[in-house]
């Protein structure tokens, strides 16, 4: 495995996509989805979003309350009649059992941009 994509501008990445802390309020199942994924509402201080995440590997009750890292502006993707309205961010577990959850390492304030 390598890096295969090229280069892009930093300052336009930055500009382009934006990625803010939020700590997820709600944790739903979603049957309907053909993939097993959570229906999640995500408080990022100034309004809530909610966001179709594959963080299953969680049970709800691990997930409530802890605070993730977020892409805010892809705008909202109709999911099985659900609006996915924020992409909550996290990679490939290391034991192939799903998908780990990007949160910082020392809480901070709800809606604080990540860069």
């Amino acid at each position: 495995m390598g890096i295969e994509e090229d280069d892009i501008d930093p300052a336009r990445f930055f500009d382009d996509v934006e990625m803010r802390i939020g700590t997820i309020t709600s944790v739903e199942p979603f049957p309907e989805a053909r993939k097993d994924v959570y229906k999640l509402r995500v408080d990022f201080g100034s309004e809530e979003r909610q966001s179709a995440a594959g963080l299953t590997r969680y049970d709800k009750e691990e997930l409530l309350g802890r605070q993730v890292v977020a892409v805010v502006n892809l705008g909202t993707v109709n999911i099985a009649g659900f609006e996915s309205n924020c992409l909550v961010t996290g990679v490939d577990a290391k034991d192939g059992d799903g998908v780990v959850f990007l949160t910082p390492e020392d809480d901070a304030e709800n809606g604080t941009r990540v860069y």
